[in-house]
């Protein structure tokens, strides 16, 4: 099963090793890990991403890949998507009806990233998750896992939320500077008219 797995320590020191040790595991081939990353949330709400394994390249504090479009949301603009009430909008975009369902994967994952804390996020392949729950017990990490296809699904929701929240914002603003542009019209109508009142067309001017 391809999982997203979100680890969180004690100790900050213990999510590097926790880092090494899932490498270890990939060379053994006791589980896959495509890509993951050590990343501490600043008091700002971004993340800043401290080691980094199996992105071929990465632009800011993102990698490359499904890791770092959840360090991208989680630390980003789409991070308000993801927290409190906007978890159940989320949900409501997959029409759940289970209360407990639609607490956000996004957001469970979010929890686990505490402000000046280190904290292990990866993608992993594993045949059962004991391997890697195993060697993060040892370390004293806390997992949280959750399907690569729902994080990914609830990316691309959350993305679709994004991009209608803008749309709707930009029509608001449209209105209401139309609105805005309609009273000044209405304004300079009625000093016209308030102009003609006072001097009527084909009246004689002194």
């Amino acid at each position: 099963m391809d999982s997203v797995i979100a680890v969180s320590f004690g100790d900050d020191s213990k999510a590097y090793e926790a880092l090494t040790r899932l490498k270890e595991l990939d060379s053994q081939q006791q589980v896959s890990m495509p890509e993951a990353a050590v990343v501490v949330r600043r008091e700002d709400g971004q993340l800043d991403t401290k080691d980094v394994v199996g992105a071929d390249s990465f632009t800011g504090t993102a990698t490359g890949g499904v890791i770092g479009l959840v360090i991208g949301i989680l630390g980003g603009p789409l991070g308000v998507l993801v927290g409190g009430a906007t978890g159940v909008l989320i949900g409501s975009l997959f029409d759940m009806s289970d209360e407990e369902e639609t607490d956000s994967v996004l957001t469970q994952l979010g929890r686990s990233v505490q402000v000046g804390r280190a904290t292990l996020l990866a993608q992993v392949g594993e045949q059962s998750p004991d391997v890697i729950d195993a060697a993060m017990g040892e370390l004293g990490g806390t997992v949280v896992r959750r399907d690569v296809d729902d994080v990914e699904a609830e990316i691309a929701a959350a993305e679709e939320a994004q991009r209608a929240a803008k749309q709707a914002a930009r029509k608001e603003l449209i209105e209401q500077r139309r609105a805005k542009a309609k009273d000044k019209i209405h304004a300079k109508i009625e000093e016209l008219k308030a102009k003609l009142h006072r001097h009527p067309i084909g009246a004689a001017r002194d």
